[in-house]
């Protein structure tokens, strides 16, 4: 197969181990020497502390001490030195025997600023310089330390920086022999296991297949209690069920043809129902599937990007949940199953906390917020229902307010009734369009509408619960914005 899992799986792997190999050759290539120079510095900085406090607490310099002191160090660091007074008489040397003359002639040359020249300094203190130069007598280079110390003593430390060249050259070597049995080890264990795992997957592909053309004798064979072990089984029961389902379809689409004449019209409302949902759904869906599907293939690498497609993702399928419980609360009330419990409230209470609520809403928008209403008006109604309408409203005014951002809530009291009305500046509702706002899924700006995550439902169910209270309500225009409003009982 040209796309084979089994073949991408290798892929994948080997080339993660390569690039394991490959980073770890540059790092060291590049990084190790740089390393090694940084920590020899360290070293000589400790000898030069140490050997400074040493000639403070001991004049005289004496040799067994200092050799007590500072000689594991140096040897074990690969340290040369030499110390000299002022006339340029040496007064200590450690691991120098064979290069005296050489050390003395550097460090004089360090006094008269001839060997700066032909150096690079590496870091420079009170004190002391850290320099690395190559030798023109064995051509060798060396990190080299020269300065003087609080005695008036002046110093030398070198040490050699060929040692470790030599050990990444070796290092290299055998990485890459190393890494040529690894990737040959990797290719085969790879192979092995991705073929363990992709042959069950090819059998229930080849399973899906003959399902597709409704054979359901092919079973899956070859078992296991991984995942695609339950897989198989699990297909296994869903042949046999959709065998015995779609003998059941069979028979029960035989009595509907008898029944074709009096499904007619419901057949109808299901279609226009199904067409409109479909509709509503269809973008959140493929944007849904979309945003997964780069997700899944790996088309954001940054952790920013990730978090952007998950908020996309969840903030459609919270739109299409809002809908569907929206549709489902239309359907309880037009069919009549939604109980209405009539009970005294406080009307200005209650639109007060609802205004509360969408607070955030109306600072993110700028509007400005005006309310006309007594302390407290009390009628009787479903306050779970007229909670409902009032929220319906000021969402609706948020989504739609413009020109000078204002909505206004009022709370009149008439002889008998109280008249709750919501108005937002903006542009008016065209008259076209008055006439079928209550309608399902109707939206006057079908793109402002998706904008703001609409669904053509909320007045609607606006419109299904005050005629299940079997009072007034409505909308009108004005030059400068919308006004809803609903009456209800005040007696």
């Amino acid at each position: 197969m040209k796309y084979s899992i089994k073949r991408q799986m290798a892929t994948v792997f080997i080339g993660i181990v390569v690039f394991i190999l490959l980073a770890v050759f540059i790092m060291n290539s590049r990084f190790l020497e740089e390393y090694y120079v940084q920590n020899k510095m360290q070293v000589l900085t400790n000898i030069y502390t140490s050997l400074d406090k040493f000639l403070e607490e001991d004049e005289e310099i004496d040799a067994e001490n200092l050799n007590k002191t500072l000689g594991p160090l140096v040897e074990k660091s690969n340290v040369s030195l030499i110390v000299t007074d002022a006339t340029g008489s040496i007064r200590i040397k450690m691991r120098t025997d064979a290069e005296n003359e050489s050390l003395k002639t550097r460090l004089v040359g360090y006094r008269f600023h001839i060997n700066q020249k032909e150096s690079k300094l590496l870091k420079a203190k009170e004190g002391y310089e850290l320099r690395k130069a190559k030798d023109p007598r064995n051509k060798m280079e060396y990190l080299e330390m020269w300065g003087d110390f609080s005695n008036g003593y002046v110093f030398l430390f070198r040490t050699p920086l060929e040692s470790i060249r030599e050990s990444v050259l070796i290092f290299n070597r055998f990485l890459m022999c190393i890494g040529i049995g690894v990737i040959l080890v990797s290719i085969l264990i790879i192979w092995y296991f991705s073929k363990k795992i992709t042959d069950p997957i090819l059998e229930l592909a080849m399973i899906s297949e003959k399902m597709a053309d409704l054979d359901f004798d092919a079973k899956y064979t070859s078992g296991g209690k991984n995942e695609i072990g339950i897989l198989g089984c699990n297909f296994n029961k869903m042949s046999q069920k959709l065998e015995t389902t779609i003998s059941e379809l069979k028979s029960a689409n035989n009595e509907l043809l008898k029944d074709i004449e009096r499904k007619e019209q419901i057949e109808t409302m299901r279609t226009e129902f199904l067409g409109n949902v479909s509709h509503e759904l269809k973008t959140p869906i493929a944007l849904i599937q979309g945003y997964a599907e780069g997700l899944k293939e790996g088309i954001s690498e940054d952790a920013e990007s990730r978090e952007f497609y998950c908020d996309v993702i969840m903030d459609e399928a919270n739109k299409m949940n809002q809908m569907v419980r929206n549709l489902l609360t239309l359907n309880q009330l037009e069919f009549g199953k939604e109980e209405i419990t009539f009970e005294r409230l406080d009307i200005v209470k209650l639109v007060q906390g609802v205004i509360q609520s969408c607070e955030i809403l109306i600072q993110q928008k700028n509007v400005k917020m005006n309310s006309i209403m007594e302390e407290s008006v009390y009628v009787w109604a479903d306050e779970f229902k007229v909670e409902q309408v009032i929220r319906n409203y000021i969402s609706n005014a948020l989504n739609h307010v413009s020109g000078e951002n204002i909505i206004e809530v009022k709370i009149v009291k008439k002889t008998e009734t109280v008249r709750v009305s919501v108005f937002n500046t903006g542009s008016p509702i065209p008259k076209e369009d008055i006439g079928h706002i209550w309608d399902k899924f109707y939206k006057v700006d079908k793109a402002r509408t998706r904008e703001y995550g609409g669904n053509g439902i909320g007045l609607s169910i606006v419109k299904a619960i005050m005629e299940s209270f079997h009072k007034e309500y409505g909308v009108k225009n004005y030059d400068n914005g919308v006004e809803f409003f609903m009456e209800l009982d005040l007696k």
